[in-house]
Formats: structure tokens, C-alpha cells, sequence
């Protein structure tokens, strides 16, 4: 396996634990008509924790499981700030998000 890989495993596996610690993993999953949003990062009808959980993170992993191409650009991080804005607690969820920008940008 090559070590893209496994560096994008280790780091959504970093995900779900800090998505965690800020108690906003949720144990119920929205509804399946929120999951097939056409908007980017279903803005329309999940907030930004619950595309991560239910959609960003499920995809992530499917794709380092079989080893297939994983995308050269997410640009999550961004998001992620604005998102978490004032929030200093988040601050870590957002680095996160830039190393696997970062490594993804990076092949």
C-alpha cells in the first residue's frame, strides 16, 4: 500500500476522535435525502460536522480501503474555518483538515 494511504487513514481516524472530543459526532444519521444534497459539502442540508461524519469521512475511507485514486484537492479547511469561526476549541479540527489538504495537494 502506498504511504498516502496510509497518512489519510491515520489522519480521518484523527478526524472522527477530534469530531468526538467536540461532541459533535452524532449517533443517529440525518435523513437519506439530506445525504444526496447537489450543493457543495451539502450546505443545503447537513452542517459541516454531519458532512464530515456522514459523508467526507465514510468516502475517505472507502476509497483508502480498496485503494483507489484519491482526490488532489478538498479544500475543506477553509470551510472548516469559517464554519468554526470564534471557536477556539476547533482549532485542531481545522489543522486536521489543512494536514489532509496538505497531503492530498501533495500526492
Amino acid at each position: 500500500m502506498q504511504p498516502i494511504y496510509s497518512d489519510i487513514a491515520s489522519q480521518l481516524l484523527l478526524l472522527e476522535t477530534e469530531l468526538r472530543r467536540l461532541g459533535q459526532w452524532q449517533v443517529e444519521s440525518p435523513p437519506a435525502e439530506a445525504l444526496t444534497s447537489s450543493e457543495p459539502f451539502c450546505v443545503d442540508t447537513l452542517t459541516l460536522p454531519q458532512w464530515l461524519q456522514f459523508v467526507f469521512l465514510p468516502r475517505m475511507q472507502g476509497l483508502v480501503e480498496q485503494a483507489m485514486p484519491l482526490p488532489r484537492q478538498c479544500g475543506i479547511a477553509p470551510i472548516a474555518e469559517e464554519f468554526f469561526q470564534g471557536n477556539s476549541d476547533a482549532e485542531a479540527l481545522v489543522a486536521i483538515l489543512d494536514s489532509i489538504d496538505q497531503r492530498l495537494q501533495r500526492g
